[in-house]
C-alpha cells in the first residue's frame, strides 16, 4: 500500500470517528456534570456533545504528540560499502 492510500484510510477512518461523535451529540442533549477531584475543585456541567467533544479533542492531540516526530532519517539510510 502507497502512502497516498494510507491517507486517504486513514482521512475517511477519522472523517466515521467524527461522524460517530455528531451522533453522539444529537442523541445526548442534555448536560452532563464532570469532576475530577485531584485536578479541579469544583465539578464543570456542560452539554453532552461538548463533553463528547473535548474528549475527542484530547485523544486526537494525545495521538498525535505520540506519533509526531517518529522514524527521523528512516529515508537517509547510508548505501553499504562494495568490497
Amino acid at each position: 500500500m502507497n502512502a497516498n492510500t494510507k491517507l486517504i484510510l486513514k482521512t475517511l477512518f477519522l472523517i466515521v470517528i467524527l461522524l460517530l461523535l455528531v451522533l453522539m451529540g444529537m442523541g445526548n442533549p442534555g448536560r452532563v456534570t464532570f469532576t475530577l477531584p485531584l485536578l479541579m475543585s469544583h465539578a464543570i456541567t456542560a452539554p453532552a456533545a461538548l463533553m463528547y467533544f473535548a474528549f475527542f479533542a484530547v485523544g486526537v492531540l494525545t495521538g498525535t504528540i505520540l506519533t509526531a516526530g517518529g522514524k527521523k532519517g528512516a529515508g537517509a539510510k547510508s548505501p553499504k560499502s562494495e568490497k
